[in-house]
Parts: structure tokens; sequence; C-alpha cells
């Protein structure tokens, strides 16, 4: 049997070698899947760190927040992401309340909407396993940003920024709600959707997927594990 090419040309771009997979929708092994994605397979692509020029406005942005920001700028963005359109910056969690004061209040930067905050789990990323991120909105340039912030599961803290952006209140309390990151200076940090008595975080991927029954308007609906499978 001959082996693929492994020539530069017939790699697929930004695909490592040797592609960490899961399989299905979740990664869940061992029971029926009733979700349709059986099949799926999902490779985890490298972290990306985009080159300048950036390209269209996200230069500017670049340019202006390192201004801003000045001697600090190395320290506060850990890297810049340029990735189907858009741009991502990675900031550190100590700096995020100040970029974000900056973002907001520079003219040339005016990033004065807020379009939410959202949580995101990577497990396999030792250190840095929770994620949350910012969505902002210039109405001002009609320029769009999203600002993403990392901390490790053993100490799941990040700075609330309430003070900057008010809409935050709810949206932090989601992401804590959902995924266990803790908003350091929230005013009232308590669970949004689910009861408060609730055991875990049900939007992490270490989450059990499946096993807990759900009562709805009368009739209950199995767990996952226990549903007929038709595959």
């Amino acid at each position: 049997m001959s082996t693929p090419d492994k020539t530069p040309e017939n790699k697929l771009p930004g695909v490592p070698e040797g592609p960490i997979a899961r399989r299905g929708m979740f990664g869940a092994t061992g029971t029926g899947d009733t979700s349709g994605y059986g099949g799926l397979v999902v490779r985890r692509a490298p972290q990306l760190s985009s080159p300048r020029p950036y390209g269209g406005y996200f230069d500017a942005i670049a340019d202006e927040l390192e201004r801003a920001l000045g001697d600090g700028f190395a320290d506060a963005v850990e890297r810049v992401v340029v990735d189907r359109g858009e741009l991502t910056f990675h900031v550190k969690r100590e700096r995020l309340v100040e970029v974000l004061r900056h973002l907001r209040d520079d003219p040339a930067l005016r990033f004065e909407l807020s379009l939410g905050v959202s949580g995101v789990h990577y497990p396999h990323e030792t250190g840095a396993e929770l994620h949350a991120v910012y969505h902002l909105c210039s109405m001002t340039h009609n320029r769009r940003l999203r600002v993403e912030v990392s901390c490790p599961d053993a100490d799941p803290h990040i700075p609330s920024s309430v003070t900057v952006y008010p809409t935050h209140d709810w949206h932090e309390r989601e992401t804590y709600d959902f995924f266990g990151i803790i908003f350091d200076g929230h005013p009232a940090l308590t669970r949004i959707e689910m009861p408060d008595d609730w055991d875990g975080h049900p939007q992490r991927k270490d989450y059990p997927l499946g096993g807990i029954p759900v009562e709805y308007r009368g009739a209950e609906i199995p767990a996952p594990d226990q549903r007929r499978s038709y595959a």
C-alpha cells in the first residue's frame, strides 16, 4: 500500500501533521447517538497568531489600541488573530478592564456597544481551559471586534467588566452559570438560568452528557443514554 505524499504542497493549511480528532457532536462514546452527528470527525487546529498586515480596518484598530496602551500593549495583548474575516484580540485577564475601557472611550476606537459575553471550554488547553469572549461593535466607525480572555480551570477567575459595559451584568451571570467562570467584582454573581442548587456547569465539555431525565409539561423525557438509537 502506498503512503500519501507528505510534501508541503499536499498539506492542508492550518491542520497539524497529526491532528487530534474527536468523533461525534460531543465526543460521547458507549451510548446510542441520537443527534445525527455520529459520523462527524472534528480535528483540532493549532493556535493561530496572524502576522501583519491584517487587512481592512483591522490594522487601524490595532494601531490605535497600541497607541492608547503605549508600552503596555505587548504585555496586555497576547496575540492577534484574523480568521474568517473577523478580528480577535487575545488579552491577559489582568489587563482586560483597562483594554475594554480604552476600546470604549478612545475617540479613534469608540467600541461603545457590547453585544454580550459568552464562554467557551477547551479542556485540551492546559492552563487556559476556560475562555470568556466579548463581542464589541463601534457604531461610530461601523466596525466589529472580538476580545478573548482565558483562565485556568484551577483558577477560574476573570475581572468583571460591568463597570465598563453595564449590560454585561446578566451576560457574566450566564457565563458563570454555564461554565463556572467567576467574574471578580461582579455586583451579584448568581445563577441566572439553572436553579441555585444545581450541581455543575452544563455547557462545559466535561459535564455529563445525559443521565438526567427532564420533566416538560407533565411528561418525562428520558435521558439521552436511555433513548432509542436508530444507528
